[in-house]
């Protein structure tokens, strides 16, 4: 992994409403280049619907579309303008199936890779399919693993792509509990893996009343806070140190004890 910027875009979606989160993300992707120097740049779970499909769930897949496609090709072109690395998290409609999912943009604009979610929360099993795939990206910056918002809950997905070689995880969310739990789980999952931790929660309303916290923040390899957003539309991050996770007296990828954890997944 190389040292660069990473950026977290902490913005509302206007609920059900792909053509105004899309332009409204241009807008602040140009601004996490320009202000912040980012190199890589998040933003939250399903921006170009929000999370929620209100009364009507099959809205959703009027609204979603393939990867790549509608919903990716204007951020594929400023990522390519602004030669950055983007994470673009997007309601995807293949065949029959609604995932949510997260796609990874190129700096030549090609999508990298494609991460869907695979723990979808109580409430959204009734409209969207669960995916059973780990997802780590190689990049110009580093190897980057995905997961999104209750995925976060669940160690074995991170430790998974820790595995696999993840530096980076990123974790788009729309996250609705409290706060404690939030910073739990992204402080842990970064020590338990050591990796750099990249969340981003949603601000804002959805089109189910929901109202989201924001508090994205970026953690380190060691579990600390190295950037913490407040409850509004902001931009925060923070410059990645590769070496950092080597500073660590404690290693936990190398001192594991497989042997001790047979029949975990059985």
């Amino acid at each position: 992994m190389k040292e660069f910027v990473v950026a977290a875009v902490q913005i509302a979606a206007a609920p059900l409403d792909p053509k105004t989160n899309i332009a409204k993300c241009r807008d602040w992707l140009n601004r996490a280049v320009t202000d912040h120097g980012a190199e890589l740049v998040v933003f939250p779970e399903t921006i170009t619907t929000g999370f929620h499909p209100g009364p009507d769930p099959t809205v959703l897949r009027r609204l979603a579309g393939a990867i790549p496609g509608p919903l990716t090709g204007a951020i594929q072109e400023d990522a390519q303008r602004l030669g950055v690395h983007v994470v673009w998290p997007t309601y995807e409609l293949e065949g029959d199936s609604l995932y949510n999912s997260a796609a990874v943009i190129g700096p030549s604009g090609e999508i990298l890779g494609v991460y869907r979610k695979t723990h979808p929360f109580p409430t959204e099993q009734t409209w969207t399919t669960r995916a059973n795939d780990p997802v780590v990206v190689d990049t110009a910056l580093g190897r980057i693993g995905l997961v999104i918002c209750y995925d976060g809950d669940f160690p074995e997905l991170c430790r998974s792509e820790a595995l696999a070689g993840a530096e980076l995880i990123v974790r788009p969310s729309a996250l609705l509990r409290d706060y404690e739990i939030w910073s739990l789980t992204n402080r842990a999952r970064a020590y338990d893996n050591h990796v750099w931790f990249v969340a981003v929660n949603s601000v804002g309303p959805d089109a189910g009343n929901n109202y989201y916290f924001g508090h994205s923040m970026i953690a380190t390899p060691l579990g600390t806070i190295a950037a913490l957003a407040r409850a509004g539309e902001m931009i925060i991050s923070t410059r990645i140190d590769p070496g950092l996770a080597a500073t660590s007296m404690v290693q936990h990828l190398r001192d594991r004890n497989p042997k001790a954890y047979r029949g975990l997944c059985e």
